[in-house]
């Protein structure tokens, strides 16, 4: 049973969020404020578990992580979706005419760009996490200063919403993954989604024909993601996705994979969360 999971940013944070609604249990948290970090917390045992954002329906895939999974052999147990809402906060009894710098993460400020433009007075500043910024606010009392963050963090650090939902896109979702050190071995009946990792020959049809044996075993591809391999100039690896209805169906897909990829990894498998 996962006891405590370390993840990148404070209380407050989209991961601490998808902490409180992926694990039923209440569990430890472990704040670091970076992704290395939080992954370093899971490999010295200091946690059971990493919880890793790993893309976003605006922003696209958090290409880094790919590679913090895969580098320090971390296993996929699960997912989790949520539903990204942005909010302007500030210290009580502001407007917005009285912000005049806003500090998030990199990745909230550009998804909330287009609000801003309404705004030029405002100055945007990138910061290191969106719930870390509320915190500050508070504890330093910082008037005429702003944070773009969770509601969850409007209300554990007592900053009132001065603008909802600024993001640009409303329907803004990030995936989320949960991965350990040790692969826990999940029920096949409850396995319909793998993520796995590979390379083929520099030759014309190699990546198609192993996408061919996903398609002839029923796989469905529902993503796929190419990082270089550094250690050769030119060449990639491809991290995908795929979900399944038949465990069976996606046994035979690995085997004849194993075969025709090279470098073949399971990274994960384990529930769909879509379902």
């Amino acid at each position: 049973m996962i006891k405590s999971v370390a993840i990148q940013g404070i209380k407050g944070s989209f991961h601490h969020i998808v902490a409180l609604q992926y694990f039923d249990n209440p569990l430890n948290i472990d704040e670091c404020m970076t992704f290395d970090g939080a992954v370093q917390s899971v490999l010295s045992n200091k946690t059971d578990a990493v919880i890793m954002a790993i893309e976003n329906s605006i922003a696209g895939s958090i290409i880094p992580n790919y590679a913090l999974i895969d580098d320090n052999k971390l296993h996929i147990i699960g997912e989790h979706y949520l539903d990204i809402q942005h909010h302007l906060m500030a210290l009580p009894g502001q407007s917005i005419e009285d912000i005049h710098e806003v500090y998030s993460h990199p990745m909230a400020l550009l998804q909330c760009k287009q609000f801003f433009k309404n705004y030029p007075h405002i100055k945007l500043v990138e910061d290191k996490d969106t719930a870390e910024v509320a915190q500050r606010i508070r504890q330093k009392q910082l008037k005429n200063v702003g944070a773009i963050a969770s509601q969850l963090a409007s209300e554990l650090f007592e900053l009132e919403i001065v603008a909802e939902s600024i993001q640009t896109i409303k329907q803004n979702e990030t995936r989320f993954v949960v991965a350990v050190t040790n692969n826990s071995e999940a029920q096949e009946v409850q396995i319909n989604k793998a993520s796995l990792k590979f390379d083929v020959d520099h030759k014309r049809g190699s990546l198609a024909s192993v996408l061919n044996v996903m398609s002839d075993c029923r796989m469905n591809l529902t993503k796929i993601q190419s990082l270089p391999i550094i250690e050769t100039p030119w060449k990639y690896a491809f991290f995908v996705d795929i979900t399944f209805e038949a465990y069976q169906d996606y046994q035979k897909a690995k085997s004849i994979m194993e075969i025709m990829a090279q470098n073949f990894k399971v990274l994960g498998e384990y529930k769909n969360a879509r379902k």
